[in-house]
């Protein structure tokens, strides 16, 4: 009989070998995963012994683990914001150097009543519902063109309530009803440069890559947003992005010539310049 502290070292072994995985944590988050437990329990009850469909679903999931598949795509979630989201391969994972451009939106939004709200290309709808469970009075509309997104996200507003989250399907501003204009629009669209080597590490090759990748330079899809952005938003409103962390120069000069004021650049949790805000000036 293997017992739950034999299964963890076995299952860090094997994942010792493996590119970007943290083999300690991951071997606890699978287990947890298969047994429906926290990982209290692996502590508590260490000498608690696996029966033998158990040997062999845990396994099986190291096993899709070694074989690239991302973790977060094995147990089917991922925390953004102290909340559970469900993830599936047709969503990018919600990565926590995507919480710094939640705190510039509250931010901006801290002295406004019922503001109304857009996010672009919401994916698992990590940014959206994050917004919503700080401001249960915003009013959110929150798009992507990916329909298997859009179905991760509907599940994931209702599973946690967030009854004021409005989907939408399509590109970018033009998925969004037409007349409305918005407080602050966010959005982490895809800004990695095709072809980057980077593109090849980690979890990247499992996601996809309209997620990620935005033409030669990686701007393709920002410039889109910030041609669109200043017709969408009200006098006074912000556009937020989320960009690689050598194109803030490019992303400023692109939100000035669009005729946006108020621009700063901030860093993400490392350090890096990874996210833009900029205004619609009152007199615009």
């Amino acid at each position: 009989m293997v017992t739950l502290r034999q299964a963890l070292q076995s299952a860090r072994l094997a994942l010792d070998g493996l590119p970007h995985a943290n083999p300690e944590l991951e071997a606890a988050l699978l287990l947890c995963h298969l047994l429906g437990k926290p990982r209290s329990y692996l502590f508590a009850w260490p000498e608690t012994t696996l029966t033998a469909d158990e040997q062999h679903a845990y396994a099986t999931l190291i096993e899709r683990r070694l074989n690239g598949a991302p973790i977060a795509y094995i147990i089917g979630e991922r925390e953004f914001w102290s909340l559970k989201l469900h993830v599936s391969p047709d969503t990018l994972i919600p990565r926590p150097e995507t919480e710094r451009l939640v705190e510039r939106s509250l931010h901006h939004l801290r002295y406004l009543s019922d503001p109304l709200v857009a996010d672009l290309g919401t994916g698992s709808g990590a940014i959206a519902l994050a917004l919503a469970s700080e401001r249960p009075d915003a009013r959110i509309h929150a798009c992507d063109r990916s329909a298997e997104a859009l179905a991760v996200a509907r599940e994931n507003a209702a599973q946690l309530g967030f009854t004021q989250v409005r989907l939408f399907q399509g590109n970018w501003c033009e998925a969004l009803p037409a007349e409305a204009r918005y407080d602050l629009i966010a959005c982490n669209p895809p800004y990695i440069e095709t072809g980057d080597p980077h593109l090849a590490l980690g979890d990247l090759p499992r996601e996809p890559a309209s997620a990620l990748a935005s033409g030669s330079d990686g701007l393709a899809d920002i410039r889109v947003i910030v041609q669109q952005a200043p017709g969408r938003l009200k006098k006074g409103g912000w556009l937020v992005l989320e960009h690689g962390y050598r194109q803030a120069p490019k992303v400023q000069r692109l939100l000035l010539a669009a005729g946006l004021s108020d621009i700063s650049t901030h860093r993400d949790l490392s350090g890096h310049p990874r996210l833009t805000e900029s205004r619609l000036a009152e007199y615009y």
